[in-house]
């Protein structure tokens, strides 16, 4: 029994160290948004205050533009999803990107508050501050969710809306990133908030594309360090908890805007069914589906993506 006892304490001793090992391999703080400006907030990138909170955004483009091309990136990305777009539209519209509210170098609400309704009154305010009376808006994953809520919301603010890959209804994912799975684990919320494998999010990132070649070591740099921003990872765990899918799934057959659809064939986070369902609800809306793309197609892709917006723009 004695031998048995040492043996069993030898074993246990060792899985210790290994844990040890491995939290120390993955710890990771929160860090100060200033020591994540100088790679990830390079001009155009400027910073607006609103509700309390350093707003990260670029606006690009000619002023004169009247109706603005709006784009608000899904879960956990921040306004660098949209780059390839924002390269295309720039030369003829004025585009204007941001980091939402728990994400990327604007970071958390300062009332905790993450339902979708106040999101809705930030991008209001936004639009207001930065002088936008109506906008075409555009957003993917939960960044479209917002957009079709803000049309249905505030009609008048919304001229024209593309939804990419775009939250809506409940859905039945086939494969979720472990990144999300992990946020929504109320006992594991506070280990994440200090530890953070960076292979957690590079199979978050490779989870969601289509094609995982295309994924860079720079692409999960920036998915990882603006994770990694103060507040950030406990913000997601709310952002779950506050804005739950499809509670607002009623009201999409209240979209009146010309409305483009457009999904990568190879989701498995909201699979392509959801957009035949927002088809269905959204009357004269117009799909494209992208066969080999994945949940966030604009990024996989931006040229045959932006593309289609080009095309619906001009009609």
């Amino acid at each position: 029994m004695a031998k048995w006892t040492k043996v069993l304490g030898g074993l246990l001793l060792v899985l210790g160290v290994l844990v040890g090992v491995g939290v120390a391999k993955a710890w990771a703080p929160d860090r100060d948004v200033d020591s994540l400006k100088a790679r990830w907030a390079p001009p155009p990138s400027q910073f607006v205050g609103l509700m309390g909170m350093q707003v990260h955004l670029r606006d690009e483009g000619p002023r004169s533009d009247p109706q603005p091309i709006v784009l608000l990136h899904g879960t956990s990305a921040s306004l660098h999803t949209w780059e390839g777009w924002a390269e295309a539209l720039k030369g003829q519209r004025r585009v204007i990107r941001m980091d939402l509210p728990g994400f990327g170098l604007t970071g958390p609400m300062p009332d905790g508050n993450y339902q979708l309704t106040h999101y809705v009154d930030f991008l209001v305010a936004l639009l207001d501050q930065l002088g936008v009376k109506q906008a075409v808006v555009a957003g993917n994953s939960f960044g479209g969710g917002l957009a079709w809520k803000l049309a249905v919301d505030h009609p008048e603010r919304v001229s024209k809306l593309v939804l990419v890959d775009a939250a809506g209804y409940p859905y039945d994912p086939t494969s979720v990133p472990i990144g999300f799975k992990v946020a929504q684990i109320p006992w594991l919320r506070p280990v994440m908030e200090n530890v953070l494998p960076r292979s957690m999010i590079e199979s978050s990132v490779r989870n969601v594309y289509g094609d995982p070649s295309r994924i860079t070591p720079v692409l999960i740099d920036r998915y990882f360090e603006l994770t990694l921003r103060a507040g950030n990872r406990h913000a997601l765990g709310e952002r779950f908890r506050q804005s739950p899918g499809g509670q607002y799934a009623a009201q999409i057959p209240s979209v009146k805007q010309p409305t483009l659809i457009l999904w990568g064939g190879q989701d498995r986070l909201i699979p392509p069914d959801n957009a035949d369902h927002f088809q269905r609800d959204i009357a004269g809306s117009r799909l494209v589906v992208f066969d080999g793309l994945g949940h966030v197609p604009h990024e996989e892709d931006p040229a045959a993506t932006v593309a289609a917006v080009q095309s619906f723009l001009a009609r």
